[in-house]
């Protein structure tokens, strides 16, 4: 093993996995980390914003349910710190507040997915689930050496090592702006509905959240296109969904 590698860096999942709760309410926390267990898992609970991040980052988890309202750092903030720090695996975020707002904004800054409280275990546990496979998937498809790396005109892709390119400039990309790039780019000319890409991409079908969509379509054109309003790579098929154009077909 390289000591100089980041402890949180992906690696091969063992047969239990690890969890971090970061929720101030102990009661739920008790209960998140009792259903998650069940997942055959070992689940570590903190209750405060700063001692999370601190946690989130010193050691390695499988995934992470983040409260959004916590003393200290709050969840927006810790999200946001660990993206931009390189953690990868997935992040659950979860609050008592049901705007349309706070969702976009919590998964727009790096979440994978939002649950609102009062939520079901069977819920938690699907979505857990769910994030875990696509997690999974994508760490097993950047194995190959074939499809390590995606090409499309000036768009370089390189899988393993998560980075895109553009002319050979980096993009600076969330993971789900990842993600999303990297799963048009391997379906060129293919048209998908938003609810196809929540499904395909997002890894669970987030029924009325097809908005979500839209906002990372906009957020992706506009590190990726040079004009957004007129884009060379994502294109609206109107009344139907969006398609990739392969500059190399």
């Amino acid at each position: 093993m390289n000591p100089s590698a980041p402890t949180w860096s992906p690696v091969v999942p063992a047969s239990r996995k690890a969890f971090l709760v970061i929720e101030d309410e102990k009661d739920i926390a008790e209960l998140i980390a009792l259903h998650l267990a069940d997942l055959d898992a070992d689940v570590t609970q903190t209750h405060n914003g700063n001692t999370g991040l601190e946690k989130a980052l010193s050691e390695s988890w499988d995934a992470v349910v983040l409260d959004l309202r916590l003393p200290g750092m709050d969840g927006i903030d810790i999200c946001r710190q660990l993206r931009s720090q390189g953690f990868q695996q997935p992040i659950l975020m979860l609050t008592a507040r049901s705007t349309e707002l706070d969702r976009v904004l919590g998964l727009e800054i790096g979440a994978d997915d939002y649950m609102t409280k009062p939520f079901s275990a069977l819920e938690l546990q699907a979505r857990i689930k769910a994030l875990l496979r696509r997690s999974c998937g994508v760490r097993q498809a950047s194995t190959g050496t074939e499809t390590d790396r995606l090409s499309c005109g000036e768009l370089l892709i390189q899988k393993r090592e998560r980075r895109a390119f553009l002319a050979g400039n980096p993009l600076d990309l969330t993971a789900r702006e990842f993600d999303l790039l990297c799963f048009f780019a391997e379906n060129p000319g293919i048209v998908f509905s938003r609810s196809d890409l929540l499904d395909k991409v997002w890894g669970y079908h987030h029924q009325g959240y097809e908005h979500t969509v839209n906002s990372h379509i906009n957020r992706l054109r506009s590190k990726l296109e040079k004009d957004p309003g007129h884009p060379e790579f994502i294109h609206t098929v109107w009344g139907v969904g969006y398609r990739f154009m392969d500059h190399a077909a």
